[in-house]
């Protein structure tokens, strides 16, 4: 994948998904940390995001980073709105405010 390609694939990741984390790893099997808590937040939320595993080509691990001019791993987009990486994600959660954001971008959230 050469970089234009990688940063065509991820602009059209980021406006067909509506919950979506560019992380390191896989949703199931995340890689590190950070990637596994933001997992976990969207989750206990009640929601389940798409997960696009950077690890498995330079060109999108580095075109993610240059997409939304953020330099880490994680990055969430909801409904195509870059949100930040884990801290970000972390502190909207303690607030409330990520529950509200996602509330209304997406609805509420469908009970198990």
């Amino acid at each position: 994948m050469t970089h234009e390609e990688a940063l065509k694939a991820i602009d059209e990741q980021v406006k067909k998904q509506d919950l979506l984390v560019f992380m390191k790893g896989t949703t199931d099997f995340p890689m590190c940390g950070f990637s596994g808590r933001v997992v976990q937040i969207f989750r206990a939320l009640g929601r389940e995001p798409v997960g696009i595993n950077v690890l498995e080509n330079d060109a999108l691990r580095n075109g993610v980073k240059e997409y939304s001019n953020w330099p880490t791993i994680p990055q969430i987009y909801v409904k195509g709105e870059f949100i930040g990486g884990c801290d970000i994600t972390v502190e909207m959660a303690q607030s409330g405010e990520l529950q509200k954001l996602l509330d209304e971008k997406l609805g509420p959230a469908k009970k198990a």
